[in-house]
């Protein structure tokens, strides 16, 4: 059956000035890529078109306000780039390896960011667990990734001492969080905690569950950037 739904991308609404700043060409390029070679490809499906500004860009690029300034972030199966293109495009202070282990999503991530001349941006094929006791980052984000209980046995050994697990969940995020309570002292993490972010930006608000993992120093407060780092290392 032939499939009627429009791929034409909508325009980008007037939050994403604000959020992407200098970088809003090429978060329009990012979303016309995820309107035609996303879905010709299979890593947005054809319904999402006409809400991917909502629902896509501006839901994922609002988490980096509970990211510090010059972190580096481990986007875990990033699939279509999702946090992880839309919080480096708002935040180039910000150093994002985007790991994904299906070569058809690597290849096209690979291409965006080549294209999108990303400089703070590396594509990384393969699952969390090549990773563990190999690579180490400030924050691990993740959407739709896996229940939290697994999410966090993929996410934790990837997170330096004192840094932040920030998974993008729904309206179930406490109810996820009570459930994984064991899992989250065996791993040694601490003060989870379900917060909103980007209210004034999208509604509903992107829902974030918060986990620290060890140590004393604080990343991610939930204090917003000084606005300027959007200006800053900006790949032109």
């Amino acid at each position: 059956m032939t499939d009627h739904v429009s791929r034409e991308t909508p325009p980008a609404p007037a939050a994403a000035q604000g959020v992407f700043s200098h970088a809003l060409p090429s978060a329009e390029a990012y979303a016309r890529r995820l309107a035609t070679d996303g879905v010709v490809r299979g890593l947005i499906g054809p319904r999402e078109t006409p809400r991917l500004w909502e629902r896509h860009l501006l839901n994922c690029a609002v988490v980096a306000e509970a990211v510090s300034e010059g972190s580096t972030v481990c986007d875990l199966g990033s699939g279509a780039g999702l946090p992880g293109i839309p919080m480096a495009l708002a935040r180039p202070d910000l150093r994002v390896t985007l790991v994904e282990p299906l070569l058809r999503r690597t290849t096209f991530l690979e291409e965006v960011v080549a294209d999108l001349g990303l400089g703070n941006v590396e594509v990384v094929r393969g699952r969390a667990e090549d990773l563990h006791g190999v690579r180490s980052f400030d924050v691990v984000t993740s959407r739709a990734v896996a229940p939290l209980p697994k999410l966090l046995r993929w996410s934790v050994p990837l997170v330096r001492s004192g840094g932040l697990v920030l998974a993008m969940k729904g309206s179930s995020a406490a109810e996820e969080v009570a459930g994984a309570e064991k899992e989250l002292r065996r791993l040694g993490a601490s003060g989870a905690e379900v917060l909103d972010v980007g209210r004034d930006v999208v509604s509903p608000a992107t829902v974030l569950v918060r986990v620290e993992v060890g140590g004393a120093r604080r990343l991610g407060s939930g204090s917003a950037p000084d606005p300027s780092h959007r200006d800053k290392g900006r790949p032109q």
